[in-house]
């Protein structure tokens, strides 16, 4: 099992959803639990092509964390 950081960012329609240590599984939902649950299905297809075509699962390596300004 592995785990991967989902960024989210509010769009017109609700939120777009992408990995960011697979930048080609991206989706979009009108809530951030649409779009999770979107964003999973993506996640499972692009394994099962990557798995299908003998491509390396990209392993999850980007640490996610906060930086604070002032603005």
């Amino acid at each position: 099992m592995k785990q991967y950081n989902a960024c989210y960012t509010p769009i017109p329609s609700g939120y777009m959803g992408q990995l960011l240590d697979w930048p080609e599984v991206v989706t979009e939902g009108a809530t951030i639990q649409e779009c999770t649950e979107l964003l999973q299905d993506a996640l499972n297809e692009m394994i099962q092509a990557y798995s299908e075509l003998g491509k390396p699962i990209p392993k999850p390596q980007c640490m996610v964390g906060q930086i604070l300004a002032e603005v």
